[in-house]
């Protein structure tokens, strides 16, 4: 029996953040900034008269003061209904309510503004998940379940005419920007065991989540752990990502107790023999892209260099020998060599990641 398994950073199915498709790392980076600074603000217990104008700045410098037919807006608040709300006034007179004293005198949240992915980015996603052709693939950087849902039926299905997935799950992760891991799978779902609790003492292990999807392979268990570390970009990178991959090596080992039939994938957003990934090099894990069939570039994002291989598909030692073949599907990248004639710029391009895939025979 063949089957295909694969992982692919979607970068979003239907809307992202409008700072990411700015095309501009150092505006993107200054944005992201900026949002971590207000979060970590609004979240103060008390907020002193310094924290007030703060937060009336930040808001202001990314365009909360405009209208919304020309913003430029790219973070705002998210405020619930009623009167507990953070702010007051309209355009340059708002200013955080006198009784908005602290984090539990006000309801809502801090977001970055998403937009409409192109109508041409959509379809390229499409195309690189149709390619792929997986059996179980992972998906990185997606919206919610809903979204996996609508765009299995209505882009997969409705535009490509492949065969929909009939089974798919994502939970929502930590990450307030809303950027979840999530499953497509043509065999049985049977458990999803969330790990966005995980601490390591008051700190959050997962800046999303690493999910273990247990998939039913003809009455046999299959575990698949999905995984998006923290990424380069803001501080504390490196320290989270080393205690991410610490945590998936145990939770690895873990479910070996309960089958033999064990993957790990996602972005881990660092390279090979870096500190984060040592932890699950020293595990039985082999890397797919490891296999002798194998035969292309080393990276897996942007122009796929060996310095840019930060994606990752990796079996148990049983799984690995039952490999056939595994592929890279570059393709939807912009900045590849040789894109798919549709994909005509950053604008347009599927992601800036590869999808992996191997084919088994189980």
């Amino acid at each position: 029996m063949s089957i295909r398994i694969a992982t692919f950073n979607c970068e979003n199915l239907f809307r992202r953040p409008v700072v990411f498709g700015s095309g501009n790392d150092p505006i993107r980076d200054a944005v992201l900034a900026d949002f971590r600074k207000l979060v970590d603000i609004l979240d103060h217990r008390t907020y002193t008269d310094n924290d007030k104008t703060k937060i009336i700045e930040l808001l202001k410098k990314h365009s909360v003061d405009v209208s919304q037919e020309i913003s430029t807006q790219t973070i705002r608040v998210n405020e619930t209904r009623g009167q507990a709300r953070l702010l007051k006034g309209e355009g340059r007179n708002i200013e955080v309510r006198a009784e908005a004293t602290g984090r539990s005198a006000w309801v809502g949240w801090v977001e970055l503004v998403k937009d409409d992915l192109s109508w041409d980015a959509v379809k390229n996603t499409a195309r690189v998940i149709a390619e792929v052709n997986a059996d179980i693939l992972l998906t990185v950087e997606v919206e919610d379940r809903l979204t996996l849902h609508r765009f299995n039926k209505q882009v997969l299905a409705g535009q490509f005419d492949a065969e929909p997935y009939p089974f798919n799950m994502l939970i929502d992760g930590n990450d307030i920007r809303g950027i979840d891991v999530g499953l497509f799978s043509r065999r049985p779902i049977t458990s999803v065991r969330s790990h966005i609790f995980d601490k390591e003492g008051s700190q959050d292990i997962f800046s999303r989540d690493c999910p273990e999807f247990e998939i039913d392979i003809d009455g046999e268990p299959l575990w698949l752990l999905g995984n998006h570390f923290k990424s380069k970009r803001g501080g504390g990178g490196a320290d989270k990502r080393k205690l991410q991959g610490k945590r998936v090596a145990k939770l690895y080992r873990a479910a070996l107790k309960r089958s033999a039939h064990v993957v790990v994938a996602g972005d881990l957003n660092d390279t090979p023999g870096s500190p984060p990934l040592t932890f699950l090099e020293a595990t039985s894990l082999k890397d797919a892209m490891t296999h002798d069939s194998y035969e292309g570039p080393l990276g897996t994002h942007g122009k796929c260099t060996a310095s840019e291989k930060i994606d990752y598909l990796m079996f148990s030692p049983e799984l690995f020998a039952k490999v056939d073949k595994v592929e890279v599907e570059r393709r939807g990248i912009f900045e590849f060599g040789t894109p798919f004639e549709e994909v005509t710029g950053p604008g347009n391009q599927a992601s800036d990641h590869a999808a992996i895939v191997a084919e088994l025979d189980l």
